[in-house]
């Protein structure tokens, strides 16, 4: 399984759609649209987003830091 990390390319804010749509093996956009979907619904999805932003490392800065 791919580690969870945020891509450098193809990522719309924060990368955090394309690294769990990675670890899964679903396309980013199919991600992106569950997670509008789950903003319908009452919950702190926002937070949980830029808590998860804040976890998941960059790719580049994963790459740097297992040199």
């Amino acid at each position: 399984m791919p580690a969870l990390t945020r891509p450098t390319h193809g990522r719309m804010i924060g990368g955090v759609c394309a690294a769990l749509a990675r670890r899964f093996g679903t396309s980013a956009t199919t991600m992106r649209v569950i997670f509008l979907l789950s903003c319908l619904l009452p919950g702190p999805q926002f937070v949980l987003y830029i808590a998860l932003w804040i976890l998941f490392p960059s790719e580049d800065k994963a790459r740097t830091a297992t040199w």
